[in-house]
């Protein structure tokens, strides 16, 4: 380990990228300390305490929305844009093309999508406030009672402006190829939310009168418990892999022979690492939002559509079994996004290379989908089941200061692999033989 960072420290240029990163998460933070105007902070805690929901929206928001900061929508918005556009890119036949276009085709998909970031912004940012609102009107003022038409358009451009900011600042993280931006950006704000989760929860476990509440111990420790099987399960499951035997053909070029050896191609059980998870919280977060949007609407069947829409959401039954589907889902969508069997066989088939007893082409790249689609079920289905494993320890043990403990842990240990794994891989790339 120390080694290690002696080696990250020594090289210039890794030293400089991290510590860039580390300064970008620093200005992260300070945002989401700076509130906006005219709200009341103490209904606002009080109000967040008892909606499960916006829980989840602070999740991507780092604490941000929890203090209504300039970055309080926190990057949801961009990653709902990038949900969309990556659907889209599979039915709509011009953003296919452009998919297939390379490093260009990808550029212009990334501007499609930083654009519907801006509207996407901007009706999460209505939305809120209407939650916070339809709140005020129920006895706990949140928002102040006159708020006339520029002071609202001014919370929503701020609103809106935090969030681009926050994608700038997760494509620059990005580029320094040490982690994924928009990834580190979440885990920076569910790290500091932990020292006030162990609080709330020092709080609920004693009491000044009864002391050490022993049966909440016990359910605390078996959360624990569950919480190390869950970072064992996914550091194995991301670490897993199936290797392809590949034979490369002998060549002789001039006086020398090239090719003649053995290798296999890694197949990872788990391709898409934490993708999956922020796709199926960021559409569970959507229909829940968009309904207490349209719950104070003047028609009678549209408000309540949009109870029911609330009511189905917050039973956690339906949302465990929805949130396993969705996770389990987007493995397999995210997969079949980024791994492309055919791109891999043609550059096999250029190489010289080949599988034992496949023949060189589509039927390599079949077996290839065939592999992956037999070990990507094991992933998803694991992945689906440590999601909501949480959900289904908290039902039984009533620890609600750990709501949301599971998918933070989930999110905090890939990110953390995907990150070594990207900083290790820039230490390879300098360790020369004889230098």
């Amino acid at each position: 380990m120390i080694d290690t960072l002696r080696q990250i420290w020594r090289a210039r240029d890794l030293r400089n990228n991290i510590l860039f990163v580390i300064a970008m998460l620093a200005i992260f933070r300070v945002l989401a300390h700076i509130p906006l105007p005219g709200i009341d902070q103490a209904n606002l805690k009080a109000f967040f305490a008892s909606n499960q929901l916006l829980g989840f929206i602070n999740l991507f928001s780092g604490g941000g929305l929890e203090n209504f900061s300039i970055v309080a929508l926190g990057v949801a918005p961009y990653i709902t844009a990038s949900i969309i556009f990556q659907l889209l890119a599979m039915v709509v036949p011009r953003l296919e093309e452009l998919s297939k276009e390379g490093e260009y085709g990808r550029q212009k998909i990334n501007n499609y999508t930083r654009w519907s970031t801006v509207p996407l912004g901007i009706l999460n940012a209505v939305g809120l406030i209407t939650i916070l609102r339809q709140s005020s009107r129920s006895g706990v003022a949140i928002l102040p009672a006159n708020m006339d038409i520029l002071t609202y358009a001014a919370i929503v451009l701020a609103m809106t402006a935090g969030t681009m900011m926050l994608m700038w600042i997760g494509e620059l993280i990005t580029e320094r190829k040490v982690g994924n931006g928009i990834s580190l950006l979440i885990f920076a704000g569910i790290v500091a939310g932990l020292p006030s989760t162990l609080r709330n929860t020092w709080i609920l476990l004693w009491s000044p009168s009864a002391g050490i509440d022993t049966k909440q111990v016990f359910e605390l420790a078996l959360f624990a418990l569950i919480a190390v099987v869950t970072i064992y399960g996914v550091v194995y499951i991301t670490e897993a892999q199936r290797n392809v035997p590949v034979s490369y053909a002998k060549r002789i070029r001039g006086n020398r022979m090239y090719g003649g050896v053995d290798t296999h191609l890694p197949l990872r059980v788990n391709q898409a690492g934490v993708i999956p998870i922020i796709f199926a919280i960021s559409i569970l977060m959507f229909p829940p939002l968009i309904a207490q949007f349209f719950a104070g609407a003047s028609t009678p069947w549209i408000a309540s559509s949009a109870l029911a829409v609330s009511r189905t959401f917050q039973n956690q039954t339906f949302y465990a079994i929805f949130y396993f589907m969705l996770v389990f889902i987007f493995t397999y969508f995210y997969t079949a996004v980024i791994f492309q069997p055919m791109q891999i066989a043609e550059n096999l088939q250029k190489q010289g290379g080949f599988i034992p007893g496949i023949r060189p082409g589509v039927p390599t790249a079949n077996y290839l989908n065939y592999i992956i689609n037999r070990i990507l079920f094991a992933g998803a289905l694991f992945l689906g089941i440590i999601a909501v494993l949480p959900l289904v320890i908290q039902r039984f043990s009533g620890v609600t200061t750990l709501a949301i403990g599971g998918t933070s842990l989930l999110i905090v240990v890939s990110v953390v692999i995907e990150t070594v794994q990207q900083i290790q891989a820039q230490l390879v790339m300098r360790d020369y033989e004889g230098l």
